[in-house]
């Protein structure tokens, strides 16, 4: 059984910042799970681009409000405490927080993330492996 304590991944490198998000990475591909799952805070009237080009994400909201804009389509989603939006198409997507107050995530990607991944310019992460 893996047990992981959020308070035990702040402050590490496994406690990613950027200008717009704080990912805390709890369960990472070396789990060998299938997934990994990730405390991610999403920074108070913040817009940020994302193009998942080689994983599938699934995000639960459990703090704060926002919305989602797919960019192809430019359907836009509600996204509010309670709700969970599913990015089942490698979707290229607008993730804007509402000003006020941050946003609370619970991602999960499969495949899972190594937890040295970072969005290139077009907010893709690569496919990692343990040798990076």
């Amino acid at each position: 059984m893996i047990v992981t304590k959020l308070k035990d991944v702040l402050g590490t490198k496994h406690d990613v910042k950027a200008k717009t998000w704080n990912s805390r990475r709890l369960v990472l591909a070396d789990a060998k799970m299938g997934f990994s799952v990730h405390d991610t805070i999403i920074k108070a009237g913040t817009s940020t681009d994302i193009w998942y080009q080689n994983h599938l994400e699934s995000v639960y909201c459990i703090q704060g409000a926002g919305e989602v804009e797919l960019v192809d389509s430019k359907e836009v989603f509600r996204i509010e405490e309670g709700t969970i939006y599913s990015l089942d198409k490698n979707d290229q997507h607008i993730l804007r927080a509402d000003p006020g107050q941050d946003m609370r995530m619970v991602c999960v990607f499969n495949p899972p993330l190594t937890g040295e991944e970072v969005h290139d310019e077009n907010g893709v992460y690569p496919i990692l492996d343990k040798a990076g």
